[in-house]
């Protein structure tokens, strides 16, 4: 059978983090940079699908492409190693530390962030007729996104703030199941079709996605957004990295590990 149960694929969970924690500086941003352009470009397929379809479903429905594709090309998401990388140095892994868990979310950030900065000046040309004219419809609906997930959350205050974390954290509760879900299967369709299923969930009920909104925002800017680049750090892709960061360790990775690698003793039978 192809479906691996949760006691095996837990363990190839820490060994894949203990991977990630030695892989070269090289190698890591290689495969940072080419997740988030292919994320990237899912995203802005997905909003092109739902502007011209009136259906934001049908865009939901298709935008775990992008997710899949880069998760079966080896590629490495900041999600995805915020679940996976604690691991290695949970389960004492020799030479798998704190600094390097940090030294590979960080050169993941970077990597991510320059290939969706490479996809949202790509696809502003396209949107524009290269910065010669208006956005078309689709340029105009990514800027009004940008404006709702930035100074949308800001004048809700402290409110908004929550909501923006909470949205993060259950966005990486299912993008990283997705991630673990292609360790489910030992075949291309049935790992394809676990991942699928959680990053329809996430897309669709708008989550906060750091990686995402690394190519959303900074391409709304070039569009007409009527919002900062400050705005968009400070009332987006900080508090969202760090809701990402609590709901794929939290609520995926450590659960995961406590139960099905670090089992608790079976009751006694009276």
């Amino acid at each position: 059978m192809s479906y691996v149960l949760p006691s095996e694929f837990v363990t190839k969970m820490v060994d894949a983090g203990e991977s990630k924690i030695f892989m070269s500086t090289r190698d890591t941003l290689i495969r940072a940079y080419m997740a988030g352009a292919i994320l990237a470009l899912a995203a802005a397929f997905a909003v092109s699908v739902t502007v011209n379809s009136g259906n934001p479903l049908i865009g939901a429905l298709l935008f775990p492409v992008g997710f899949c594709l880069l998760y079966l090309l080896g590629f490495d998401l900041l999600t995805g190693v915020f679940t996976l990388t604690p691991l290695a140095v949970m389960d004492k892994r020799p030479g798998c530390t704190w600094a390097g868990v940090l030294r590979n979310w960080g050169l993941v950030f970077v990597g991510n962030f320059a290939g969706a900065l490479t996809v949202a000046v790509f696809m502003a040309i396209i949107f524009t007729n290269g910065f010669t004219e208006a956005p078309n419809a689709i340029g105009q609906k990514i800027g009004v996104i940008g404006e709702g997930r930035t100074v949308g959350y800001a004048s809700h205050g402290a409110a908004g703030m929550l909501t923006l974390f909470i949205r993060a954290v259950m966005c990486n509760w299912m993008v990283s199941t997705g991630v673990v879900a292609a360790m489910m299967s030992t075949s291309v369709s049935g790992k394809i079709m676990a991942m699928w299923m959680p990053i329809l969930v996430f897309f669709y009920m708008g989550f906060e996605h750091s990686i995402v909104n690394m190519y959303l925002f900074p391409s709304g800017l070039m569009l007409g957004g009527q919002f900062t680049f400050m705005d968009y750090m400070l009332w987006n892709e900080i508090p969202t990295v760090l809701g990402n960061l609590v709901g794929g360790l939290t609520f995926v990775g450590a659960t995961l590990y406590s139960t099905h690698y670090k089992t608790a003793p079976k009751r006694a039978v009276r």
